[in-house]
């Protein structure tokens, strides 16, 4: 999805909130420029999340690194592990466990340290306190079974770590479910804010469930073009696609492949786009939306 006017606009206002702060306002300027001639070269259709990987080269260029999560990651990772088997319980006593587990998966896609100001633990719980208040979409559900009923192969995109426990219960229900389901998971090729990448995937056994594969990418989606050629093979040949968070929906919608979106509305755009309250679960498919 290419960015738009709206995202372009944030874009520019996110660079500059990061600078606001450092006195060198020469320097400030100069990079200001250089973003904005970045937005308005780009004549390829970039996605927000590819622009945004350009940007922070840019300001490692100017500023020095800016930093990783390896703390956020780790922190809740943890959290999540420790709740584990309480979740998969809850889960399992729902009358579909599988409905049940993508609501909890799609709650999980609240930590995001990117878009969701004050990220915590304690909003995490009060949000899966809430969950069932907000079913997956029944139409969509329905034919999201009929496609798994006629599968081989599915990837599923991982966003955020924490999240990606949540994403071990729903992998384990669709292999008791779906046995002959051939299942892969992509993670980010580097790290890259707080999302999943192969350390954090290996940290909360993923790999013991399922193949987990690098997608040789450092940008915060799945831009087709910036994969890997194994990981770009693998989405394309895939028959279905279970795809978390907003960065893998702006870097894929348009695409055409059999994708079922899973992600909370956490930015101004997503919430007009989708008519969406803030946090408010979405489960579109690329072919339908």
């Amino acid at each position: 999805m290419r960015a738009n006017s709206f995202c372009i606009s944030c874009l520019v206002r996110r660079q500059e909130e990061r600078i606001r702060n450092f006195s060198d306002e020469e320097k400030k300027t100069e990079y200001m420029r250089e973003v904005l001639k970045l937005i308005s070269t780009d004549d390829s259709g970039l996605s927000a999340p590819t622009l945004i990987r350009d940007m922070t080269e840019m300001y490692r260029r100017y500023w020095g690194d800016p930093g990783d999560m390896e703390k956020e990651k780790r922190e809740f990772n943890e959290f999540l592990l420790d709740m584990e088997e309480q979740l998969e319980a809850a889960v399992r006593r729902e009358n579909d466990p599988l409905e049940a587990a993508l609501n909890y998966a799609r709650t999980g896609n609240y930590i995001d340290f990117t878009t969701v100001k004050d990220v915590s633990k304690k909003g995490l719980l009060e949000l899966f306190e809430r969950q069932s208040e907000k079913p997956l979409d029944a139409g969509e559900y329905a034919r999201f079974l009929d496609d798994l009923a006629k599968a081989k192969s599915l990837v599923y995109l991982t966003d955020n770590c924490g999240e990606i426990v949540l994403d071990k219960i729903v992998i384990r229900i669709l292999q008791e479910r779906y046995p002959r389901l051939d299942i892969l998971v992509l993670v980010r090729g580097a790290a890259v804010a707080n999302d999943a990448d192969l350390p954090a995937a290996r940290e909360v056994g993923l790999d013991r469930l399922v193949p987990v594969m690098g997608n040789g990418s450092d940008i915060a989606g799945t831009d087709l073009r910036d994969l890997s050629r194994e990981a770009r093979r693998a989405v394309e040949q895939a028959d279905l696609i279970l795809s978390k968070g907003q960065g893998n929906f702006e870097t894929l919608h348009g695409c055409g492949l059999n994708i079922y979106y899973l992600f909370l509305c956490k930015c101004d755009w997503f919430l007009r786009r989708f008519r969406a309250k803030p946090l408010e679960g979405m489960f579109v498919n690329e072919r339908r939306i």
